[in-house]
């Protein structure tokens, strides 16, 4: 075992502890960013002029008339920028944009003594637009061949003769959409400038240091003329890991221009409509399985749907096809990868970072061509688990994978699943206007950032002359429990109760060069960076203690007055991995996180309307630091990945009208979030023991994103309610989301092929040949043997 992952046996960490801002949130004192205002005086407020075109060149821009606003002190344009007019990392973001990209880009921003006079001022400022040319839609894209970054593949063995060799070859098309985040907290900046001229910047950011990067280049200055704190978010998601940047940048600008305080706090309708969400994808695929049912070889092309810049695209594209397989062996394996270019907002990181749509592609494949096999659907997900020595088709080899196997067993045992089955049967049989359906469906994610620089972490620890400890790292807080983690890291490793520790809130002058916090790496991460710190201490009381046994505060004492010092800055960089971009091949995950969950839900035929009834859980978290943290970051992940897979439902006009490339789902009023009554009536949730994982902090593992892809179990059990309407081996297609809309015409399919007259037909094909455009509709496609092709003319 080693020294990182060694645990002492009267650790702080491993306890059941609340959130360390807990109190704080429900009393309603924890302060974030926007609550600062009320403590900075003469802030003026900054307000967007939106672009209502998803395509056009500016033509001419007038300030003049928001001037002449009462209360109106500056209009912000891109003559005012001293450094690069850029908001992205890739340079292809501007800050102020000569050619605007989607409904809502902003032009300029409007400066005032209230929010009331910058809004008045932003509706005076005249604009005239030429119009260009939009592409809305995804599919549209595709057909245009509109594509921007590169175009990775990923490719094992032979997929031809793998197909070729296959007893039943399918393909079709698989469609997912994206999600908002839709954060408690909207983007928040509030900026000033000191006597000396150096900038400050308070963000609601999940990565400060790129956040300081924009805004110094942006001012065109260096980055040791800025600073970025990030005092707590109210969530973020993945949402404010690139995309506060410029609005963090507008502000600093107004700020170093007018010598005042400047606030931007974006409203729930202008964060919705200005920023990037997940990423919807297509993936066009063809698969084939033997005789008994195991995967052979998978064909795809995913092409996600990017907006208007690469943002994030090309690293989440990268995850997205490095989780095709998920949970699964797959001998051959050739899967392409492309982002369209839309005139939407730029779509941007989100819990689980590209994973989810990689997975659910094998998994919604899994899930139609299981009754076209004549295989039931929890078998023939089990029957294609990876087994010790086999490796991803990226080439790193699965670890553990009787871990997963292990918490497979426990679900089915706990949560009574055999008996189950045979209930929600006699049920169907019973009820042919309410059906239900239960599945069970696994996790297999992959820790560690896709680019091997980032999993580096820093941090800074202070003991002081009376004992109390604290500790500044590079991670932020989002409510998801990091600082709770540390806390507990580092009383563990000093030996010291947890009232003796602080953790002061994460700034670029403390612990720079950070990584985001992001990727589910950070407790690793930063957790390994306070370890290293405190470790650095204690060797030199150590010294000081000789063996003596002195009481802490009294060891520190005389540690100070024998000029022993008493902080250190700790570093940790992940070790063992590697990754070449170029060829999508290497070790780029530390190790796997595994998962499993059962689910069992009803539907109402004449609706469409569902509940969940029952979910079971068992979650692996390897040795958990904070078990209650760890539960809760299961629970909520697992429900957000519910609502995107069956509430949360993104609509933009794609007419061809005034309003095209708007987004009309801009609000809670239009768009459905999962709530208290999504809820499943019964929710269990395990985590798995005798997981120690040796070579992370204190033997655990990451656990923000991998439980959002648990939810894929309320998806398939939706897919087997819908298929009881029908006859047995009906293959059932289901659109992501699948709202009561979604699921109501699922069911009148089945219903149909019950009837003999099913609306949607098998592509015909010579065996091995894809159609270029699938129709995304057809449950299966192109069976190669008898038994699935009869199956398919039932459906």
């Amino acid at each position: 075992m080693s020294e990182l992952s060694r645990r002492p046996a009267d650790a702080v960490v491993g306890l059941a502890l609340p959130h360390e801002s807990a109190a704080l949130h429900v009393t309603g004192h924890a302060l974030y960013t926007d609550d600062l205002v009320h403590r900075t005086p003469h802030v003026l407020h900054a307000h967007p002029v939106c672009s209502p075109h998803p395509h056009a060149r500016v033509t001419r821009l007038d300030a003049a008339p928001a001037m002449a606003v009462p209360g109106v002190v500056r209009v912000l344009t891109a003559d005012d920028v001293p450094g690069v007019n850029d908001a992205g990392v890739k340079h292809d973001e501007p800050l102020f944009p000569e050619i605007v990209m989607f409904v809502g880009h902003a032009v300029c921003w409007v400066l005032g003594e209230t929010l009331e006079a910058a809004r008045r001022g932003a509706e005076a400022v005249q604009v005239d637009y030429e119009p260009l040319p939009a592409v809305v839609s995804l599919t549209d894209a595709i057909d245009a061949e509109h594509f921007q970054g590169g175009r990775p593949v990923i490719a094992r063995g032979d997929v031809g003769a793998g197909l070729a060799g296959a007893t039943h070859v399918f393909s079709g098309v698989t469609e997912m959409a994206g999600q908002e985040h839709f954060y408690l907290e909207t983007h928040a900046s509030l900026a000033l400038v000191d006597e000396g001229g150096q900038v400050f910047v308070q963000s609601s950011t999940q990565h400060p240091s790129e956040t300081q990067e924009i805004v110094a280049h942006v001012l065109g200055l260096d980055s040791h003329h800025v600073t970025v704190q990030c005092l707590r978010m109210g969530g973020g998601f993945g949402g404010k890991e690139m995309q506060p940047h410029g609005f963090a940048a507008v502000a600093a600008l107004g700020a170093v221009l007018t010598g005042r305080p400047v606030r931007l706090r974006l409203s729930r309708t202008h964060d919705m409509t200005m920023t990037g969400k997940r990423h919807g994808f297509h993936a066009q695929w063809r698969v084939g399985f033997d005789d008994d049912g195991r995967l052979t070889a998978l064909e795809a092309t995913l092409t996600s749907d990017g907006g208007w810049s690469l943002d994030l695209s090309e690293p989440v594209l990268a995850r997205a096809l490095c989780h095709v397989d998920n949970a699964y062996w797959i001998p051959h394996v050739l899967l392409h990868g492309r982002v369209a270019r839309t005139h939407k907002t730029s779509q941007t990181a989100f819990r689980g970072f590209g994973g989810p749509q990689g997975m659910l592609v094998v998994e919604d494949i899994l899930g139609r061509c299981a009754p076209l096999l004549g295989i039931d659907p929890v078998e023939l997900r089990r029957r294609n688990f990876y087994v010790e020595g086999q490796a991803t088709p990226y080439g790193q080899v699965v670890r553990h994978p009787e871990r997963l196997a292990a918490a497979w067993e426990q679900v089915l045992a706990t949560g009574e699943v055999r008996r189950r089955c045979e209930e929600v049967a006699a049920f169907n049989a019973a009820h042919p206007h309410r059906k239900r359906g239960l599945a069970v469906t696994p996790v297999k994610f992959g820790i560690s950032f896709n680019f091997t620089a980032f999993n580096q972490a820093g941090a800074l620890v202070h003991v002081y002359k009376d004992g109390s400890v604290l500790i500044n790292h590079g991670g932020t807080e989002m409510g998801q429990g990091l600082h709770t983690k540390m806390l507990q890291v580092a009383a563990t490793t000093l030996g010291v109760p947890l009232a003796k520790v602080r953790v002061a809130p994460t700034r670029t002058d403390k612990v720079p060069n950070t990584s985001a916090t992001a990727a589910s790496s950070s407790t690793d991460l930063n957790g390994g960076a306070v370890k290293d710190a405190c470790e650095q201490v204690l060797a030199r009381l150590r010294e000081v203690d000789a063996g003596r046994g002195l009481a802490w505060e009294e060891l520190v004492r005389e540690a100070y007055f024998s000029r022993v010092q008493l902080w250190a800055a700790g570093f940790y960089r992940t070790e063992g991995i590697h990754w070449d971009s170029t060829a999508m091949s290497g070790h780029p995950f530390k190790y796997f996180a595994y998962g499993v969950a059962a689910a069992e839900v009803e539907v109402d035929g004449f609706t469409g309307a569902h509940r969940t009834r029952r979910v079971d859980i068992v979650h692996d978290v390897g040795d958990s630091l904070s078990p209650l943290v760890d539960l809760g970051q299961v629970e909520g992940g697992f429900v957000q990945g519910v609502g995107w897979l069956t509430l949360e439902d993104l609509r933009w006009d794609e007419s061809h009208g005034p309003g095209r490339g708007r987004l009309t789902t801009q609000s809670a009023s239009t768009y459905k979030l999962p709530s208290l009554g999504e809820l499943p009536d019964e929710l269990h949730v395990a985590l798995l023991e005798h997981a120690h994982e040796d070579g992370v902090v204190y033997g655990s593992k990451a656990v923000g994103e991998p439980p959002l892809m648990l939810a894929f179990a309320v998806r398939e059990a939706l897919r087997d309610a819908v298929g009881a309407f029908g006859r047995d081996g009906t293959s059932v297609e289901l659109a992501s989301p699948a709202t009561p809309e979604a699921v109501f015409w699922a069911v009148e399919r089945a219903r149909a092929a019950v009837d003999g007259h099913a609306g949607h037909g098998v592509v015909e094909g010579l065996p091995g040949e894809v159609p270029d455009r699938p129709d995304p509709a057809a449950p299966a496609l192109h069976p190669r043997s008898e038994q699935a092709a009869h199956a398919a003319g039932e459906a």
